[in-house]
């Protein structure tokens, strides 16, 4: 292992990697017009490129997703460590009053090792958003086969063994981590999760971190659970969650370890919706870390991520280090300074601003439930105002530019799944007329919670018509649909 101080920055060249492979990297995803927020590169404990796409920072927390799950795993690991859980626990034991006594026996024999590679008796989760205790659901649903045999990929599993942590340790999973490893290597004290109706972490889906913070835990397993020579959590754990402990074949997967997923070429990886990703290849001592909002795409957005980092990256590493190439490294460097979130692609005006501008359109009944809108047009900026079932709002938005905004909803979920945060979620919002009469919206949003909406709005004559279209978990649910209404 390098004896460089671990995170430390350095060259590619000195990695080993071209940094005209980043940069290649990094065009094609811009061509690709993929929502990226932010990328570390590590090799040997050592960052050759690392960049944001603005306003996301290195410092700013982030929502993880389902990579939440995989330190819900090493969390387990520790307990294993320690002696508190063993992999053939049945967690039945664990719940008490929240197990029925005719509790069905395929649940019954579930064990936390069954959980953990994810095996468990059911063919997904168990929970729906509106019910009140989650881990309560496990027990009363009722399952599809026999636990331990079969690949599901199941959430509430993951909620199941982050409540028997919780329980055990009476405190939060990453609390009960922080002294044993978060601490040592530098993990953000600000870090959180977001929690479950009945009050514990959501640790299938609901960690917020830095991408740096993911990229440590991520080396972590790359290096049998070591840091600095300090074994933080035990080999046999880590190499047996990295390892393939059930095929998922069928799903056209590597396999699957404990809450940690194989890739090919010896890889093994932490992943999230979206495409949070730690892509790590123990045999090249290498790691690909980013953060993004790819729920629009679905999972080809995932799957273009890695190709394009196959192809342009991994394809390209040398086992020793290469000549400087100072100027490729430069524009490298050059091109990392200026990463942004890319606005709607569009024209900046069209004959139509003058035509709409400040009339309201009364729309016909609709999905949306939106009654009246209309836009408030001002140079590169403007404001789409409407009225709907939940009041009058408004959307300040960009013309060919971001512009930050706040989501004028005020009932979404804030720090606690089913109670509302009381205010809006940040965003960014961009517009651009695709055609002479018709102007779209883009809605990115940025909080706590992610997810993008989109918008077009078609004008003819003194008519118009909408079409609206989401991709968010559990918000944004009225904003998708079409409607039509005319100039009153």
């Amino acid at each position: 292992m390098n004896k460089n101080k671990l995170f430390s920055h350095t060259t590619p060249e000195n990695l080993g990697i071209p940094s005209t492979s980043i940069l290649n990297f990094l065009e094609r995803i811009e061509e690709e017009q993929i929502n990226m927020h932010g990328f570390l590169i590590l090799r040997r404990g050592q960052i050759a490129a690392e960049g944001y796409w603005s306003p996301y920072s290195r410092d700013r927390m982030h929502r993880m997703y389902s990579i939440s799950k995989s330190f819900v795993s090493l969390a387990v690991g520790l307990m294993i460590d320690e002696g508190k859980l063993r992999l053939e626990d049945r967690i039945v034991t664990f719940f008490g009053e929240k197990v029925p006594s005719n509790v069905h026996p395929y649940v019954k024999q579930a064990t936390i090792r069954d959980l953990l590679m994810m095996a468990s008796p059911f063919q997904g989760t168990t929970y729906s958003v509106d019910d009140e205790d989650w881990a309560a659901t496990y027990f009363n649903k009722k399952p599809s086969h026999v636990p331990g045999t079969i690949f599901s990929y199941d959430t509430s599993a993951t909620v199941i063994l982050n409540t028997i942590v919780e329980q055990i340790s009476g405190t939060t999973f990453l609390e009960y981590m922080r002294e044993k490893v978060l601490d040592p290597i530098g993990f953000s004290k600000e870090a959180w999760s977001i929690q479950t109706p009945e009050g514990t972490s959501w640790g299938g889906s609901g960690v917020l971190c830095t991408l740096k913070d993911m990229a440590k835990l991520a080396y972590i397993c790359l290096n049998q659970g070591r840091w600095n020579n300090e074994q933080l959590i035990s080999e046999e754990y880590i190499r047996a969650a990295t390892s393939k402990q059930i095929d998922n074949s069928i799903m056209h997967r590597e396999g699957y370890g404990y809450q940690i997923w194989r890739e090919k070429d010896n890889g093994f990886s932490f992943e999230g919706m979206g495409s949070q990703l730690a892509l790590c290849f123990p045999d090249e001592e290498f790691i690909f870390a980013c953060t993004a909002d790819t729920q629009m795409m679905k999972h080809t957005g995932t799957l273009l991520i890695k190709n394009i980092f196959r192809e342009e990256i991994y394809k390209k590493l040398h086992d020793q280090p290469i000549l400087n190439d100072d100027e490729s490294h430069e524009k490298l460097l050059q091109k990392i300074k200026g990463l942004n979130v890319k606005p709607e692609e569009g024209n900046l005006t069209s004959s139509y601003v003058e035509k709409v501008n400040k009339k309201w359109f009364v729309l016909n009944e609709n999905p949306m439930k939106i009654s009246r809108l209309r836009f408030i047009f001002s140079g590169d900026e403007a404001i789409f105002e409407y009225e709907n079932e939940t009041g009058m709002h408004q959307l300040d938005f960009g013309i060919g530019k971001q512009k930050s905004s706040v989501f004028p909803e005020k009932s979404y979920f804030g720090k606690q799944i089913g109670v509302a945060s009381g205010k809006g979620y940040d965003c960014l919002v961009s517009g651009a007329w695709v055609e002479e009469h018709k102007l779209n919206l883009l809605v990115y949003v940025t909080d706590h919670y992610l997810g993008t909406a989109r918008m077009s709005f078609s004008f003819k004559g003194n008519e118009i018509s909408v079409q609206m279209m989401k991709e968010a978990e559990w918000f944004l649910e009225a904003y998708r649909g079409f409607a039509s209404g005319a100039l009153r």
